[in-house]
């Protein structure tokens, strides 16, 4: 777009010089010529390529860390994300689910072991038990591994688990505890699990006879039974039995434990309603968190990035996740209760640190909506078919490489290869490097523009002959300019690059300060290349425009490094820290010394060789441009390290 711009405005300004050179009288192909190398120096022909390969080797570095981009464009919008509404399982943890604790009307048990392998046992009070010494147990289990469509199987010396996190879990539950497993040939009939619902119920033959096995959210089984297992036979399910089992409910939420209840009922007459059900006991799985989450999320926050939680999970547990990982939260939501907000009560409840709990696919959406009203630049993490509407919906879409199905990620601009929400900050950090990068060439490239601009409009004005030639404009932009513009977009992350709040939606690449910093280069170079011009005129047209045309080739490239960063001195970011940049400096220097003295691009570039006086007149007005603007930024940063000085001894006193 800026580049359109550039040669509109080119063409315009062009057209405006070619009419007032003809109409002062001047020759036609001569304002023609001017025209068109006024034309040719306000546009900086290698822009887009160069904004191209910057963003694909940005993209190609985020790839290295694990973070696939599926459009270039993603990387550089990356880097602006102010909020990160993320998943829980698999996301935040390591999605390696174990059942921990067993809850039921006459015990509790703990369950020992961690992922797939069932060498681990049950126990109540230090006693080992099983399946077959406690019939309520044994059902327990029982409903557990029927009510699951995942297996075990042991393969070359180890367990493998084939089946969702959750289900494996409980399978695994049910063989520590010596469970009967299910007969495939004995299951007769299934109502699926949904969002709606929140369980899922299996009617199997077992012992002669048809059964009910359903398993679920706490909430929602409980409402469909009406008697309770306790002390070794089935009696109804009073208050006080409820209150019991929501207690218990919240006492293993609140320790971060994910909470599954189990209940069945003999069949009757084919009667496969969900409902009449004896109430089992509990059961509770720790997913737990990936280790370097925490540290990305208190890297994020220092970045003023907000993290929203949205999981269908329960509100205690989600809370408890949260907290644990240091996620900021001053407020809970659940589905139910986002369902009633109107819009602006939800607007307003995003602007704090908030959590989202027992949503729906559908509710991602209608948060992303409100953060976008609010100007906020919005990633949202995504795994499944329904994710893929709000994946579209978000600033950057972030499926999941691992367990994402194919339409996430075709619906997402950014796919995690490891599913790590560390990986998002990763590149994050690495999107706003790109993006800085891309702001710096871009500054870099329209300083050095605008100084033949600049220097090309004023000789017009003195009358004098051409100071560059077309081809010399096209040498200093694609070659001389190109390169060093390339490696440039290579540059490290500065000091605080994730220290600093993320930059507003649509904020200009330029702005009043990018502007100003290309006027001030462009007003230098350009009166300096004339001044040059103009003394050395007398001793012959060729030479004065070989001098001033190498005089701004090295004045660009000695300004390159005043725009390695606008805010640290070279000697803070070192010197040595782009050698590809040093390596580009170097090839573009020695290809203008070729320029001037090599015989077939004298002739391509109509140059002539200099003497040494020129050369140091020339580098006497180069060496400002690499001293002055360090010695700023040095004065700057010791300006700030006295008053951070002073901030710390005023909250000492």
């Amino acid at each position: 777009v800026l580049a359109r711009q550039l040669g509109i405005a080119a063409l315009a300004i062009a057209a405006v010089i070619l009419a007032m050179g003809v109409g002062l009288g001047r020759e036609p192909m001569e304002m023609f010529m001017t025209g068109l190398s006024l034309a040719v120096a306000m546009v900086p022909e290698g822009l887009p390529a160069v904004v191209t390969i910057t963003l694909a080797l940005g993209a190609s570095a985020m790839v290295r860390q694990k973070a696939l981009a599926r459009r270039l464009q993603a990387v550089e919008t990356l880097g602006a994300a102010s909020v990160i509404c993320t998943d829980k399982t698999g996301t935040l943890t390591e999605n390696r689910m174990t059942a921990t604790r067993v809850w039921m009307s006459d015990a509790i048990y703990d369950v020992t072991g961690t992922g797939h392998d069932p060498a681990g046992h049950i126990a109540s009070n230090g006693t080992r038990i099983r399946a077959a010494d406690d019939p309520g147990l044994g059902r327990l289990l029982e409903t557990a591994i029927t009510c699951s469509h995942a297996r075990l199987r042991h393969e070359e010396g180890h367990w493998v688990a084939i089946g969702e996190p959750t289900e494996t879990a409980l399978v695994t539950l049910a063989y520590k505890g010596w469970a009967q497993i299910p007969d495939p040939d004995d299951l007769v009939a299934e109502v699926p699990f949904s969002s709606d619902r929140k369980c899922m119920s299996v009617v199997a033959r077992t012992g002669g006879a048809e059964a009910m096995f359903t398993k679920g959210a706490p909430a929602q089984v409980l409402e469909r039974c009406s008697r309770i297992h306790a002390g070794g036979t089935a009696r109804p399910l009073e208050g006080a039995d409820r209150e019991r089992i929501q207690e218990a409910y919240r006492a293993m939420a609140a320790d971060g434990l994910r909470v599954l209840a189990f209940a069945w009922r003999p069949v009757v007459s084919e009667d496969h309603k969900e409902g009449e059900l004896i109430f089992l006991g509990l059961a509770g799985l720790i997913d737990p968190p990936r280790p370097e989450v925490r540290a990305a999320v208190a890297q994020a926050q220092a970045a003023g990035i907000r993290i929203i939680m949205i999981t269908g999970d329960s509100h205690v547990t989600a809370k408890a996740i949260a907290e644990g990982l240091g996620i900021e939260l001053d407020r809970t939501l659940t589905g139910k209760e986002l369902e009633a907000m109107e819009d602006a009560e939800l607007e307003a409840a995003l602007r704090g640190p908030v959590l989202f709990a027992r949503t729906r696919p559908a509710d991602k959406m209608r948060i992303i909506a409100a953060l976008q009203r609010d100007n906020q630049i919005v990633a949202m993490t995504g795994d499944g078919v329904n994710d893929a509407p709000a994946l579209k919906q978000a600033d950057i879409g972030v499926s999941m490489g691992v367990r994402g199905t194919d339409v996430a990620k075709d619906a997402s601009d950014l796919v995690l290869l490891d599913d790590n929400f560390a990986t998002i900050v990763r590149a994050i950090g690495e999107g706003r490097r790109q993006f800085e990068n891309v702001r710096k060439f871009v500054r870099y490239l329209l300083s050095s523009n605008a100084g033949e601009v600049i220097a090309i409009m004023a000789n017009i004005l003195l009358g004098g002959p051409l100071i560059f030639l077309a081809t010399q404009i096209l040498w200093m932009n694609l070659i001389t300019d190109g390169i060093t513009a390339v490696a440039l977009g290579l540059e490290k992350s500065e000091p605080g690059n994730m220290k600093k709040p993320p930059r507003r939606k649509n904020e200009p690449i330029l702005g009043i300060n990018g502007l100003s910093l290309i006027l001030l280069f462009g007003l230098y170079t350009g009166f300096s290349s004339l001044w040059i011009f103009t003394q050395l005129l007398p001793g012959g047209e060729a030479q004065a425009r070989t001098a001033a045309f190498t005089a701004m080739v090295l004045f660009e490239k000695f300004s390159v490094f005043a725009f390695r960063s606008l805010r640290e001195p070279c000697w803070r970011i070192g010197y040595l820290s782009n050698p590809l940049l040093l390596g580009a400096l170097t090839l573009t220097i020695l290809a203008q010394v070729a320029a001037v003295y090599w015989p077939p691009l004298q002739v391509l570039l109509h140059t002539v060789g200099l003497g040494p006086d020129v050369w140091i007149l020339i580098l006497t007005f180069a060496l400002p441009i690499l001293i002055v603007p360090e010695l700023i930024k040095t004065g700057v940063f010791a300006a700030r390290r006295m008053g951070a000085g002073r901030a710390v001894a005023g909250a000492g006193a």
